[in-house]
């Protein structure tokens, strides 16, 4: 089974750049095409939230003209550029298969892996939540079967991975997530985003990862001073569930540059 997972996607309304410079709906794009031409195709496409830049009907929409051009289905979750309400209008029922006590919380069980959603969004707040009803309802989607294999994805990081995203921005309910987690040994990972940079660390007994964004890249500060981005090559991360059953992930650039060559003298 593969599992493409691309984030921090920051949709504009058509023909503007998020904060004016990054040209994200064409990283989007390019995004979508790799993924249409990759051999073997994922199974499908996780979208950790920031699906938009501000929220926005138009900022939606254009992101689903996008996506809809996808040969593999694909699903959503908020983050929190997004409004919850807005990106049910457009994506629910489809990419948000369904929704729980008014949070966008769904469960994919139609594959090898069981994917949880998990929405992490605090209206208002750039942190990430989990408050006791989401909890609760994690708890029980875990509980009706768990010994299945299982990744949650969410948008932001339980834990502080030393950048201003996590440590300053905050994670509250992190203690109230991690009672559940930490229950379920069938846990292979936690997918996010939220900090525009890929890394993975072990918690609670599982493992939880952060995708690239797809063109706005964190400059890494440990001091948590600096709050800036580079523009890059839109990349996304890709999950292989192997046939004995373990759970590989592969960075991959839309654009890796000159080749491939053989591991053959070419002079």
């Amino acid at each position: 089974m593969l599992i493409a997972q691309i984030s921090d996607t920051h949709i504009t309304g058509p023909g503007t750049r998020a904060y004016g410079i990054a040209p994200m709906a064409e990283n989007l794009m390019r995004c979508v095409e790799h993924l249409n031409q990759l051999v073997p195709q994922p199974d499908l496409v996780l979208l950790t939230g920031d699906i938009s830049q501000d929220g926005l009907a138009e900022e939606f929409e254009h992101a689903a003209s996008l996506l809809d051009d996808l040969s593999m289905p694909y699903y959503v979750i908020p983050g929190n550029h997004d409004d919850r309400v807005g990106l049910w209008a457009t994506f629910g029922g489809q990419a948000c298969p369904s929704r729980a006590g008014g949070f966008i919380n769904y469960v994919i069980d139609d594959y090898e892996m069981r994917l949880i959603a998990l929405d992490s969004t605090a209206p208002g707040k750039s942190g990430g939540e989990i408050c006791e009803a989401r909890a609760a309802w994690l708890d029980k989607t875990l509980s009706a079967d768990p010994a299945k294999p299982t990744l949650i994805f969410m948008h932001h990081p339980p834990l502080k991975f030393g950048v201003i995203e996590t440590d300053i921005d905050g994670f509250e309910g992190a203690d109230r997530l991690a009672g559940v987690v930490e229950k379920y040994s069938n846990i292979e990972n936690i997918l996010c985003g939220h900090i525009h940079l890929p890394a993975h660390t072990r918690w609670k007994g599982t493992v939880v990862s952060t995708a690239p964004s797809i063109g706005m890249q964190l400059v890494l500060d440990l001091q948590l001073k600096r709050d800036e981005f580079t523009l890059v090559d839109p990349a996304f991360l890709l999950h292989h569930w192997t046939g004995d059953k373990s759970l590989i992930t592969f960075y991959f650039d839309v654009d890796p540059g000159d080749g491939p060559f053989p591991f053959v003298d070419q002079s």
